[in-house]
């Protein structure tokens, strides 16, 4: 289990990535956040940072490299890809094409849609985060 290992926030919205790091810390959670603000920032550090990753929370919609292109480059990548890090789309941009496209052609653990209400948004981001450090995979 990667209890420790980062967690890595690619989301162009400083208002929603501030959120998003403000509900982490509220549970408690004490590992390294890292922000990214497109796919292409993200892929750098993923392909440069030697660093353990518990999971990576990705907005869709962003300039530069979106999120599905970024999964459908690490899914190319031997190297990303046998790192198996945890891949969760969050993001407002949850529409049908782009959530078909993230389960059946990308590799990714789950999609969930931005909620406008803290309380909803800690117990969404709660179970996810509970789910991954408890969970056995290939880098653990």
């Amino acid at each position: 289990m990667i209890k420790n290992g980062n967690i890595l926030i690619i989301e162009d919205d400083a208002d929603d990535k501030e959120i998003l790091e403000d509900v982490i810390v509220s549970l408690g959670t004490t590992n390294k956040i890292v922000w990214k603000i497109n796919g292409a920032e993200a892929l750098e550090y993923l392909c440069n940072s030697n660093e353990k990753m518990l999971i990576i929370f990705c907005d869709v919609n962003m300039p530069i490299m979106n999120g599905l292109e970024l999964k459908r480059l690490i899914d190319a990548d031997p190297v990303l890809r046998k790192k198996s890090i945890p891949f969760v789309f969050y993001s407002t941009a949850a529409t049908e094409n782009a959530i078909e496209e993230a389960y059946t052609t990308l590799s990714i653990q789950g999609f969930f849609k931005k909620e406008n209400d803290f309380h909803k948004t800690k117990a969404i981001i709660n179970t996810v985060l509970e789910y991954w450090k408890n969970c056995v995979h290939p880098n653990t």
